[in-house]
Formats: C-alpha cells, sequence, structure tokens
C-alpha cells in the first residue's frame, strides 16, 4: 500500500534508502529496445558522471554506442567508466571539463572526432542548481546556475553543429530541461535557463534543419537520482507527490526517450519537448525548499 503524504511510514529504526540506482540496476535495467541499436554511433554526454547522464551513459553503452561523458568532477566521471567497464565490459571515453568555457568544449569536440571520427548524438544533461528563495540570490549564485544550464548548453550544441555542419554530417541534440511551464518556485534561476534552453532549441531546429541536425529536448519530472541530495531530506521526500501517479520517475525512463530521439524512429521530431513527469503538468507543486506556510490549504473540518 502506497502512504499518503500526510502518512509516509515511519522510518526511526531504519537509514532511508539512498537515492538513485546502483550500478548493477543501470547494467540491468529491462529496456524496450534491441541489442545494438547504436552500434557504430557516438554519443556525448554532458554530466555524465552522475543521475540521469550516468542511466544515459550505462543504455546507450548497453545498445552499442561509443559514449563520451564529461563533467567537472574526475572521480564521478570514473566511477561511471569503472561501472560501465565492471557490469558492460565496454570502455568509455571521460573528458573531464567545464562546459562554462567555450575554449574547452571546442578541445572536447577535437577530441570526439580525434578518437572516433564521428558525433552522432549531443546530450546536453550537464547543469545545476540549488533551492533558495529568489529575493536571496546572490549574483555570483545566479550567475553560476545561468551560465552552466543555458550558456553551457549553447556553447556545446554551437560546437556540434559547427563540426557537422562543416563536414556535412548530419546531426541530433537532445537537451534535458525542466517543467518550467508553471514556473519553478525557490529554483528560479534554473527555470529561466532552462525556459532559455526550450525556446533556444526551438529556434535552433528551424535554423538547423537545412544541415539535417534535429534539436529537441527531454523535460523530466521528479526522477529517483542522487541529485535529491541536494535538498532535505523531508523535502525531497515530498517530491513524489507533485505527480497524479504518487511516484518519482527512474533515470532509465529519462534515458531510454533520449534513444528514441536519437534514433531514426524520430526522424520526423524536432522542436519539440518530450515530458516525463508522471502528470505533474496536470497537478501538483514541487517546493525544493519546503512549501510556505502562506501557500498550505487548511484543514477541511
Amino acid at each position: 500500500m502506497k502512504a499518503s503524504p500526510m502518512s509516509s511510514p515511519s522510518r526511526a529504526d531504519a537509514s532511508p534508502e539512498p537515492w538513485g540506482l546502483s550500478d548493477e540496476a543501470l547494467a540491468t535495467h529491462a529496456l524496450v529496445y534491441r541489442d545494438g541499436l547504436l552500434d557504430g554511433q557516438t554519443v556525448l554526454i554532458s554530466g555524465g558522471g552522475s543521475g540521469i547522464g550516468r542511466a544515459i551513459a550505462y543504455v546507450c553503452a548497453r545498445l552499442g554506442a561509443n559514449v563520451v561523458i564529461c563533467g567537472r568532477r574526475q572521480e564521478k566521471l570514473q566511477e561511471t567508466i569503472d561501472g560501465i567497464r565492471r557490469h558492460l565490459d565496454r570502455d568509455v571515453l571521460g573528458v573531464p571539463m567545464t562546459i562554462r568555457d567555450p575554449e574547452a568544449v571546442g578541445r572536447l569536440m577535437d577530441q570526439i572526432y580525434t578518437r572516433f571520427d564521428r558525433l552522432d548524438t549531443l546530450v546536453n544533461n550537464g547543469g545545476g542548481q540549488f533551492p533558495q528563495a529568489a529575493i536571496d540570490f546572490s549574483v555570483k549564485g545566479w550567475m553560476a546556475v545561468v551560465d552552466t544550464n543555458l550558456n553551457g548548453t549553447w556553447y556545446m550544441m554551437q560546437a556540434a553543429a559547427q563540426r557537422w555542419a562543416g563536414r556535412q554530417q548530419s546531426g541530433n541534440i537532445v537537451n534535458i530541461v525542466a517543467n518550467v511551464w508553471r514556473g519553478m518556485p525557490q529554483v528560479a534561476h534554473t527555470c529561466a535557463a532552462r525556459a532559455g534552453v526550450i525556446y533556444l532549441s526551438k529556434t535552433l531546429s528551424t535554423e538547423w534543419a537545412p544541415l539535417h541536425i534535429r534539436v529537441n529536448c527531454v523535460s523530466p519530472g521528479s526522477i529517483n537520482t542522487e541529485g535529491l541530495n541536494v535538498y532535505e531530506r523531508p523535502a525531497a521526500e515530498t517530491f513524489r507527490y507533485s505527480n497524479p501517479m504518487h511516484e518519482l520517475g527512474d533515470p532509465v525512463d529519462v534515458a531510454q526517450a533520449v534513444v528514441y530521439l536519437a534514433t531514426p524512429a524520430a526522424k520526423f521530431i524536432t522542436g519539440e519537448v518530450m515530458v516525463i513527469d508522471g502528470g505533474n503538468n496536470q497537478m501538483g507543486e514541487v517546493w525544493p525548499g519546503g512549501m510556505p506556510d502562506y501557500f498550505s490549504v487548511p484543514q477541511a473540518r
């Protein structure tokens, strides 16, 4: 039986389950795709060392792709590389760098073409945010989130497109965004940046259609990854109730959506946002810092 948000089970006698899926779970999770679907393709995933990016790396490697992951933290990249080697017996290229630096992005692209002579799909998953009332944002905090989530995504998109165009190759971009349509209280910085990515993607899907480059977005709702650790546990526990299914999404759900957009099955889809949120758009709210009393609905007597 599911617990209601008003009567969650007591865990006083046990530590809560850690967020996210283990390497073994990612390596064995059932997939809807045939083996070898991505054989010979090269997929670049930013933020591939943890969370949704890590799940995308596992799924693409399981389907035969040459996987490249990048991120700021070498140790997180190495954990993903070691896990895929151990559980799938496949190698992964990991490049520590920041997508905020356009020159570093250019070097990353050159390294990929030197190693694999091609890039088929770019998955812009790198980014981050922290919960805080917008009125309290510092300039540094605001700029850090916008620079990574919006500018970094742009640098990656442009660098990939320039190389595809220069080689007269087709390409595919999938940007991981967020459900911004009703706003995102307490993470206004990422809401602004992700909305920018969505409409940048729609614009580029038109501009770059003559270059045979498709650009789409995937918008996850509340997903069970270690990324939930950035929030206080009581607040994160309520995220499942932001959708009518009262569940947290699975990162492999998101990864398989990315794969769909990367295959010929999606050849007539561009400029769109695939929403994977358990129905959050129809109902529910997410308050990463906890719901203010002002918005609490009084209980009926």
